[in-house]
């Protein structure tokens, strides 16, 4: 498996053997950007690419669960509008769910917050800001960021989140030094539904649904009419094919809260 450890130790031995080489006989410059062009590329991929694992363990899905499981989540909520509406499809249907939520999301909605947990659902940690930047925030402003949206839960729960999703699914050092520290269990996902594409409806169903088996984690976002759209077809289709949503702590057979 590519990790960020293993790419490393194979660019140094690389890099070793070109030095040996040109010391020994000489060769072109040209030769030294071959590794440190790979070592980059995978870097980057890895660090995009949640199931890779590149820098740490995220719980993508339960290919080895029993029963007929899979985990709906909703990323980037509470939402004033669509989140309220979700819920009310995932009820008709006895659908239970896990909501990654945002820290600022959650200041302003905690009745959602509420509702969400009171429905029999899961919530999980998202970030604070949720900010395009997040991938470059040092060690201890992700922490901070962490610790904020946990406080926030806390003081409407009661609870502290031990599960959380990385912003854009972004994984890094710095990162996998936060989740450590703060003892998280990151959650990835083995199905993304790319709901805040222009992909039509039919697409997202469709890229959903063709290879969805039990264990997968689906991503999803509780933010556009859309989603809600697609969500209503589906939960149709889980019902048709005896699949049913369950929270990921569930699926996962791990803990949710402290």
């Amino acid at each position: 498996m590519l990790t960020f450890v293993s790419i490393r130790r194979l660019f140094l031995m690389a890099l070793t053997v070109l030095l040996v080489i040109d010391w020994l006989y000489g060769i072109p410059g040209f030769y030294y950007w071959i590794p440190i062009s790979a070592f980059f590329v995978l870097t980057i991929l890895g660090s995009f690419l949640i199931q890779w694992n590149f820098h740490f363990k995220s719980h993508n899905s339960n290919p080895n669960v029993v029963d007929n499981y899979i985990a709906l989540t909703f990323d980037d909520g509470p939402h004033p509008e669509y989140t309220s509406q979700v819920l009310q499809l995932l009820k008709q249907f006895n659908a239970k769910a896990t909501f990654f939520c945002i820290g600022k999301h959650m200041e302003q909605h905690n009745d959602l917050i509420k509702k969400i947990l009171d429905e029999g659902h899961t919530i999980g940690n998202h970030t604070y800001s949720h900010s395009r930047a997040f991938g470059f925030f040092g060690s201890k402003k992700v922490i901070a960021e962490l610790q904020e949206t946990n406080s926030i839960f806390d003081q409407i729960t009661g609870k502290q989140i031990q599960l959380y999703r990385p912003a854009f699914g972004v994984t890094n050092p710095s990162i996998k030094k936060a989740i450590r520290a703060m003892n998280l269990q990151s959650i990835g996902w083995s199905v993304r539904s790319l709901d805040t594409t222009p992909l039509s409806e039919d697409a997202i169903l469709n890229r959903v649904t063709r290879k969805l088996v039990k264990g997968d984690i689906v991503l999803f976002h509780d933010t556009s009419a859309k989603t809600l759209a697609v969500l209503e077809r589906l939960l149709l289709i889980l019902r048709e094919k005896n699949l049913r949503s369950v929270t990921v702590d569930q699926l996962l057979n791990i803990k949710a809260y402290a």
